[in-house]
């Protein structure tokens, strides 16, 4: 490019990082604006850039037909083919040059202001591109400066927001502060694009995972979902694709190395991690860590509600505080958590059994995928009892409750589990009531089976990370207690801690 306005085009498309094609289509667009606002007609007025003279050329376009009815748009054939000869045929268009050196300079603002707009909306498009191809990518940028909460990010040539609803509560920010987001989401605006980071999101925990650990990033250990409450607790569940690698572990490092950084980076907010299983018992088990689970069992499969029995002692535990720790598991698996104490557990199935014992089954049995008219049909129909229901025909149960043969036989499934709960319970209410008439000194039973580690910022045992450990590898997986020293205290405990699936 040799003439001043080629290189003023040249130049301004470099700064601005757009193509040179599209401040000359820019500068073609303020010139026609200018030329149609100066000559105030309703010519058909159309602009060209000239590259050979470095020019905007401004033409009145005409259409050349057989009748003319606007001399201003339209241009007669025989007029035309007096100016191009027998080229000229109706349909095509004619240009007639029209001088732009009369525009002036209010012209000359108006085209300068049109330029500004049309280089700021391309540059704006193409940021745009750039970035929304990136959303779920972590990025790195500088604090600049607060908009009334909200945080302004740089990131290179171009600013980015953290909204306050998008901020952990545990963090505090200065000016020149380096930060790490993830981008959510790129909008258009008006006044330029708005590129929109999150602290809270769990895709900023998952990708620093998969920075922080070669195992995640190179595919053997993948990450199947989590879930956090940003400056508090967090919850990651993680299965491995090869039978040797512990996930677990490998999430954790020696020591915890690996965990404690990106600890550090989510300015110490507790991190669980526990192992993904497709059987939903086992993976809401782990998920309830480190509280230790006795029984899990699953009350409504479509609506994915299970119930879990805890000791006394790890009640609180397993509800966290302000009910986080159960929220936060019902949230990365998927089924809502009814957690009850072994206490509260037994006082519900002694009136089970109570109601069995005095032939009132239909008090305390629940037949999941019900409504009240079918109950009711069943009532008047004297299937009532738990043992009326079982004695009855799978076909005879489907016609009475007007459902189908395999609903039905799901009924008689539950109605059994149900009974069979209740005289397990009651089994256990005997054997314990027995042994406190009947004391018996069972050792000590310290759960040596189950060491918790915790993990925090600058302590190389670990103090606050909520992992536990099961013998030498890294785990959060709940581990019954091995090492009862009396026989029948042993059978005990792992009976009531077998976990139930319907």
């Amino acid at each position: 490019m040799s003439n001043p306005l080629q290189q003023t085009i040249e130049t301004l498309a470099k700064e601005k990082g757009i193509e040179p094609d599209v401040v000359i289509t820019a500068i073609e667009d303020a010139v026609l604006t200018a030329s149609r606002k100066f000559y105030k007609s309703t010519e058909d007025l159309r602009t060209k850039f000239n590259h050979d003279t470095g020019q905007v050329e401004l033409y009145s376009v005409r259409q050349i037909v057989e009748e003319v009815t606007d001399p201003l748009t339209e241009i007669s054939l025989a007029e035309a083919q007096e100016l191009y000869g027998d080229e000229a045929e109706v349909d095509m268009e004619i240009e007639f040059p029209k001088p732009t050196d009369v525009l002036g300079r209010i012209a000359a603002q108006t085209a300068k202001q049109v330029i500004f707009q049309k280089v700021r909306e391309a540059e704006r498009d193409m940021v745009y591109d750039e970035y929304i191809e990136r959303v779920g990518e972590v990025i790195n940028g500088i604090v600049k400066r607060f908009e009334n909460g909200d945080i302004v990010v740089e990131m290179g040539r171009v600013e980015a927001i953290l909204r306050r609803r998008d901020q952990s509560r545990a963090e505090n920010y200065t000016t020149g502060d380096r930060i790490r987001a993830v981008i959510v989401d790129v909008t258009k605006e008006t006044k330029g694009q708005q590129i929109i980071l999150s602290r809270t999101e769990p895709a900023l925990l998952v990708k620093m995972f998969e920075q922080e650990v070669p195992e995640i990033y190179d595919g053997t250990v993948s990450i199947r979902g989590a879930v956090r409450e940003a400056g508090d607790r967090a919850k990651v569940a993680v299965h491995s694709h090869e039978r040797d690698i512990d996930p677990v572990g490998s999430c954790v490092g020696m020591k915890g190395t690996r965990v404690q950084a990106i600890i550090r980076e989510l300015r110490g907010e507790k991190i669980d991690i526990v192992e993904w299983s497709d059987d939903p018992i086992v993976f809401i088990t782990n998920a309830v860590s480190p509280a230790r689970i006795q029984r899990v069992t699953i009350l409504d499969d479509t609506e994915r509600v299970v119930e879990i029995v805890v000791e006394d002692s790890q009640l609180s535990l397993a509800i966290g505080k302000k009910g986080q720790n159960v929220r936060l598991a019902a949230k990365l698996t998927g089924w809502r958590i009814d957690i009850k104490s072994e206490d509260e557990k037994r006082a519900e199935v002694e009136a089970q059994f109570e109601g069995l014992e005095d032939g009132e089954e239909d008090a305390t049995l629940t037949l999941p995928g019900l409504d009240d008219a079918q109950l009711v049909k069943l009532s008047e129909a004297g299937l009532d009892t738990a043992d009326l229901l079982l004695e009855t025909s799978v076909a005879n149960l489907a016609q009475v409750a007007e459902v189908d043969e395999q609903t039905a036989i799901k009924l008689q499934d539950a109605v059994r589990e149900q009974v069979a709960a209740a005289e397990q319970a009651a089994a256990e209410i005997a054997e314990t009531t027995l042994e406190e008439e009947s004391p018996v000194d069972s050792g000590d039973q310290s759960n040596d089976g189950i060491q918790e580690i915790t993990v925090s910022e600058g302590d190389p045992a670990g103090k606050d990370s909520s992992i536990v450990e099961s013998g030498e590898e890294n785990t959060n997986s709940v581990v019954s207690d091995s090492n009862s020293t009396d026989p029948q205290e042993s059978a005990t405990e792992t009976d009531s801690k077998s976990i139930d699936k319907p």
